[in-house]
């Protein structure tokens, strides 16, 4: 099992959100979002920030650093190391599972993911056939999209999507991210996509939209 990072948000906590970060972070990198996304009327909401493991990076010179797959390509229809993806997916399902056996249900847990950390959970979403409460994906895309659709659980049932994405990012252009967005669209799956005019990164407004998107979910349930 993956070390964690965990930020309990009230006690006997009843939803979770699992997040995980970009290429050469940790599960710290997101943690101090957490009071600047809260409102006071949500309910108690385990977050959990899982480290990925540390591995030679293609890319990066073979350099080892903390990554969900490995980046073989700077072609963004090649780049992904399939096998990797399929790891972190695996990984990631122990997280929920995890979760689920602490009490807290897959109807309410949520995944996040920024960059690697969300082309990781968009690929996870589609091979699930249990229901989950939502996917935020942020400054990220699908790797190799043919192949996730194929492998699309039959069964499954896409939960809401919140994609943010910021224009001017030199590390996955968002044109690469909105191609992403269409294709869970033309799935029949409910994405809200956001545009900010900004790098590779989180911004204060995407996190206010964010926090909107959330409050509709806690809500609906």
């Amino acid at each position: 099992m993956l070390d964690t990072v965990i930020n309990e948000t009230g006690t006997d906590p009843q939803w979770a959100v699992l997040w995980l970060h970009g290429l050469g972070a940790d599960g710290h990198d997101f943690a101090p979002i957490v009071p600047e996304l809260l409102r006071p009327h949500w309910p108690a909401i385990r977050f959990v920030f899982p480290h990925a493991p540390v591995q030679p990076i293609t890319i990066n010179n073979g350099l080892p650093m903390r990554a969900w797959y490995d980046i073989v390509s700077m072609d963004f229809r090649s780049r992904a190391d399939a096998a990797g993806v399929d790891a972190s997916v695996q990984l990631l399902d122990a997280l929920i599972e995890q979760q689920v056996a602490a009490g807290i249900p897959a109807e309410r847990i949520l995944l996040a993911g920024f960059s690697q950390g969300g082309a990781v959970i968009l690929s996870a979403m589609l091979r699930r056939t249990r229901p989950l409460a939502g996917v935020i994906a942020l400054s990220t895309y699908l790797p190799d999209p043919e192949n996730a659709v194929a492998r699309r659980a039959p069964e499954g049932i896409q939960p809401p999507v919140f994609m943010a994405h910021g224009t001017q990012d030199p590390v996955i252009p968002q044109a690469i991210g909105a191609h992403s967005a269409q294709t869970l669209k033309d799935l029949g799956i409910a994405v809200e996509w956001h545009s900010y005019p900004m790098a590779h990164q989180v911004c204060s407004e995407e996190l206010q939209a964010l926090g909107d998107w959330l409050d509709r979910r806690f809500q609906a349930a």
